[in-house]
């Protein structure tokens, strides 16, 4: 019997440390991005990226939790405008601060997770004019730790998340199309 546990042991023992060589292995950052063609105005676009007020009316997680605690902070729009939300385990809890704008083409935002995992950062929302449309595309970029390499040799961030990103834009797209 004992000899039964000593071999399940060192055979979970080597399968744990394969899963962690294979993770190491995997890059130190990570990417999502996602665009979309809209028959709006860019300045009519950007106006509704950089008021983090109006998120309500397009940001897919404010769906996936309505009922979710907003506090804003700082300045009414642009750089330095902050959102902070508590919600379930849907949209978890974090913050996220307009660090940079150029209008009519980009807004850069600062996005710290603090639940259900700890992460920090950086979301690009860029607007280039495209005949009578504009093509938004929505990019976030950051570390990826040791724990976030592990769960992505099961979960596909970049499709989970870049869902999202597909059903944003085009929340975004009906309504600037309005």
């Amino acid at each position: 019997m004992l000899k039964i546990i000593v071999a399940i042991v060192v055979l979970l023992s080597a399968m744990l440390a394969g899963l962690l060589a294979v993770a190491a292995t995997k890059p130190d950052v990570f990417r999502v991005q996602r665009t979309a063609s809209i028959k709006a105005e860019p300045e009519k676009i950007f106006a509704l990226i950089n008021d983090l007020h109006a998120w309500v009316a397009w940001s897919p997680y404010e769906q996936k939790d309505p009922a979710m605690r907003r506090t804003y902070s700082g300045a009414a729009s642009g750089k330095g405008a902050a959102y902070e939300w508590d919600g379930d385990s849907n949209v978890g809890k974090g913050r996220m601060e307009i660090t940079d704008t150029s209008v009519p083409s980009k807004v850069t935002i600062k996005l710290d997770f603090m639940r259900p995992l700890e992460g920090h950062n950086m979301v690009d929302f860029k607007l280039k004019p495209q005949g009578g449309s504009t093509n938004v595309t929505w990019d976030m970029h950051g570390p990826s730790p040791l724990i976030g390499k592990v769960i992505g040799l099961f979960i596909d961030m970049d499709r989970m998340v870049g869902k999202d990103f597909e059903d944003g834009l085009n929340n975004l797209k009906i309504l600037a199309e309005k």
